[in-house]
């Protein structure tokens, strides 16, 4: 009987000993937790004269940097330039790097008004897209005011919430038939708009009675993006459409020309 209770006893401490090792195996071969690095954010600081003369050519200025770290390898970097309530119209002016942080383009008004100029940068996978206004001669008048109201600008047509920003990512070479994928940057008081609702509206100018939609994924805070499928080549108009839970509703038209 003694014999048989040590034989128990035995095989018990060899099974508790085997589980301990077992456990302390599995200890070992646990991966050390990976400790996730914090982006730090694009920032670009806007350079441009308050005031400009008529035909006077002004220096447009954009320093880029992330963290204490200049950036002087962003993807790219334009400055766009329109006047009040005619972002529409407005043009795209590709800067030099200067391969130090920071990035120039000269530009020049023809006429009086009150003029915006925005600098978009695109770096690292991160975007940013400060502006400035800029008034040049006279800057507006109240006669320009009211021509502006007959000829029906609105907000509708270019002018934003204060402080909303939207770049639409033109895309290039879209083809009939094949997906595209459609990407826009929205910030609010310079800093990216995240968990808004974005949606594409979309329809093609032969065809203006069909209007599809398209739904969004933000893909990175402040960055959204869908692909859609164009039918047929031609002109098509892309509306975005941005709501947030703070009451926010913007809508911003964009052509895309579409290859056979």
């Amino acid at each position: 009987m003694k014999k048989l209770f040590w034989m128990i006893a035995v095989v018990f401490a060899m099974t508790a000993l085997a589980a301990c090792n077992s456990g302390a195996d599995k200890k070992e071969v646990e991966k050390p937790k990976t400790v996730q690095k914090k982006v730090e954010p694009l920032e670009a600081v806007l350079d441009v004269p308050e005031k400009a003369a008529v035909n006077e050519n002004i220096a447009m200025k954009a320093t880029v940097s992330q963290g204490d770290e200049k950036v002087a390898d962003a993807d790219e970097v334009k400055f766009e330039v329109w006047e009040e309530g005619k972002k529409e119209e407005s043009k795209m002016i590709k800067a030099k790097n200067n391969k130090d942080g920071t990035y120039e383009a000269k530009t020049a008004f023809d006429h009086d008004g009150l003029f915006t100029v925005q600098v978009h940068v695109q770096a690292r996978d991160l975007h940013t897209m400060p502006l400035k206004p800029v008034t040049v001669g006279k800057g507006v008048t109240e006669d320009h005011h009211e021509h502006e109201k007959q000829a029906g600008h609105s907000h509708d047509h270019g002018e934003h919430a204060e402080g909303f920003a939207m770049h639409f990512m033109e895309p290039e070479n879209v083809k009939a038939n094949v997906p595209t994928s459609l990407t826009v940057h929205l910030q609010m008081k310079e800093a990216p708009l995240a968990k808004a609702q974005v949606r594409y509206e979309i329809w093609n100018k032969a065809n203006p009675d069909k209007h599809d939609w398209v739904d969004v994924k933000e893909t990175k805070p402040g960055e959204y993006s869908g692909a859609y499928t164009f039918a047929a080549a031609g002109e098509f108009t892309v509306k975005v459409h941005v709501e947030n839970k703070e009451g926010l509703h913007e809508h911003e038209d964009h052509q895309v020309k579409v290859a056979q």
